[in-house]
């Protein structure tokens, strides 16, 4: 039995650096950095007082007033990402097909905000003050949920929460779901907004955020670079048409890339740490490039995890020389967490839009703020900025709290 073929046929992106496609990319692969003092809430008092925070967000633009009352910020992320991806992919979904089309993301934490405004309520005026839409606005599958709702897709309807694998996952999950026949289509990646005082109180008493460049946030996210002094907390979003080739082509859909491997591994070691042998990442990476049939020297660029944390960055370099050997000194390594911050559950899905689009428009991007150099990571991490190249496969991976591993291969598209 021929195993189908999935390709990519829209993107859509919300994040710190844009609120649209080509105006992320380009700030992407200019170098630009989204990440900026906090606004969302008065962070005088906090230790890191720094975000990749979504800037001039509308929900107007997508969703009516009431409805949009009726969402957290990470809710009204998804559904203004889906709108858009659906009119980038060019995709019509009808009465006849959208039992086919399905809708798979991924969510680290959900409505944190919201939990946090109805405490407060609860605490100070009592539980006749907590609103009728409380729950269905905070929890976590009222993403894709609602994206159904606004966009008409009946198919699977799936959150996976995975922590910052979720999105990576979440593609992984959609693109099994069109290899098995389940469905033609589907919307997938991730979409988190946790820039709150729990959210961030929380890391900071994790010691996982940056707090010694407040005055400096445009540095402060410094993937493998050896001055890296923890993550900067980002929201937004990143989603993926995915499609069967057959539909794709029978549409005369625009293909960016092709999806030819998924890994998913778990560490069975710790709660928030990765294992010091990097033996899940790998093991991960591995899964998703034997999938493929390919080798791992066919694998040319790789859209890295790359937190900034002490831990992450050495581990996930120590899983690429394992998996790759001395082909590993060759790749061309992103980290686009150095420009947005960390979105969390988002991450896998906005690394996957820009995953595509490196190899779509042949740039790979650079990695700021990588300028002096770690013993523990000494690969070739674009620090000297984003570069014209071709390249043929892009890897990316995420790895999450409880030892959660995803990587997705990604393919230039060839008839």
């Amino acid at each position: 039995m021929t195993k189908r073929r999935v390709v990519v046929t829209g993107l859509a992106t919300l994040n710190p650096l844009g609120k649209d496609l080509e105006t992320s990319w380009a700030n992407l692969v200019a170098g630009k950095s989204g990440i900026g003092p906090i606004t969302h809430f008065d962070a005088s008092e906090f230790t890191s007082q720094i975000a990749g925070e979504v800037k001039g967000f509308d929900p107007a633009e997508y969703i009516p007033a009431k409805e949009a009352r009726r969402m957290d910020r990470f809710v009204q992320f998804a559904v203004a990402t889906g709108k858009m991806l659906v009119e980038d992919s060019g995709i019509t979904i009808t009465d006849e097909n959208a039992d086919r089309i399905g809708v798979l993301l991924g969510v680290g934490l959900g409505g944190l905000d919201t939990i946090e405004v109805f405490h407060t309520k609860l605490v100070e005026a009592g539980p006749n003050k907590v609103s009728p839409f409380m729950i269905p606005m905070l929890i976590s599958n009222m993403a894709p949920g609602q994206v159904a709702i606004f966009t008409g897709a009946k198919g699977p309807n799936v959150v996976f929460t995975s922590a910052c694998a979720s999105g990576t996952h979440a593609i992984g999950h959609a693109y099994t779901e069109i290899v098995m026949g389940r469905c033609d289509a589907a919307i997938t990646g991730g979409v988190e907004s946790t820039i709150t005082p729990m959210g961030v109180s929380g890391f900071t008493a994790l010691k996982a955020l940056c707090s010694n460049r407040n005055e400096t946030p445009e540095i402060a996210s410094r993937p493998f670079d050896a001055e890296r002094s923890g993550f900067v907390i980002g929201e937004g979003s990143g989603f993926l048409m995915l499609e069967s080739l057959e539909s794709a082509q029978a549409r005369g859909a625009r293909i960016y890339a092709e999806v030819v491997g998924f890994g998913s591994t778990g560490d069975a070691y710790h709660m928030t740490a990765p294992r010091e042998d990097a033996d899940g990442m790998a093991r991960c990476m591995k899964a998703a490039i034997d999938e493929a049939g390919i080798t791992p020297a066919d694998v040319d660029a790789i859209n890295a995890h790359g937190t900034s944390t002490s831990l992450n960055d050495k581990a996930e370099t120590l899983a690429m020389k394992k998996v790759f050997g001395d082909h590993a000194y060759k790749l061309r390594i992103s980290a686009n967490k150095s420009q947005t911050g960390h979105l969390l559950g988002a991450a896998g899905g906005m690394e996957g839009v820009f995953s595509c689009m490196t190899l779509h428009k042949g740039i790979v991007p650079g990695t700021a703020n990588h300028t002096t150099p770690d013993p523990d990571c000494d690969l070739n991490y674009m620090g000297g900025g984003s570069e014209e190249y071709q390249a043929n496969y892009v890897l990316s991976s995420n790895f999450g709290f409880g030892g959660t591993n995803a990587s997705i291969l990604f393919k230039r598209f060839a008839d």
